[in-house]
């Protein structure tokens, strides 16, 4: 396995091209451009690069992927988060 091999993850059939590999506690972790998330190197296969779509990154921003959750975290910021306990609490005798 190399940077900008084509493999594919085998539970999902996810196929990417590989941007890093990195070694910890004995294992070999490799991170594919499409989700960009890394995955363990046993789980993967090589894959066809027919098999390949690649993806912009104007499309992983657009569809919440690992590069748009610092956009989704900003609006959540942006949401007044306030309430008053009494909303929540029971109130009335019994």
């Amino acid at each position: 396995m190399m940077v900008g091999d084509i493999l594919k993850y085998m539970p999902t059939a996810t196929v990417g091209k590989v941007t890093d590999i990195m070694e910890r506690d004995g294992k070999v972790w490799v991170r594919l451009d499409f989700t960009d998330l890394y995955y363990d190197a046993s789980t993967l296969t090589p894959a066809d690069v027919s098999e390949y779509k690649e993806v912009s990154f104007k499309e992983r921003e657009s569809s919440g992927g690992y590069k748009g959750t610092g956009k989704m975290l900003e609006e959540l910021h942006e949401v007044e988060s306030e309430a008053d306990i009494a909303d929540f609490m029971p109130t009335g005798g019994g």
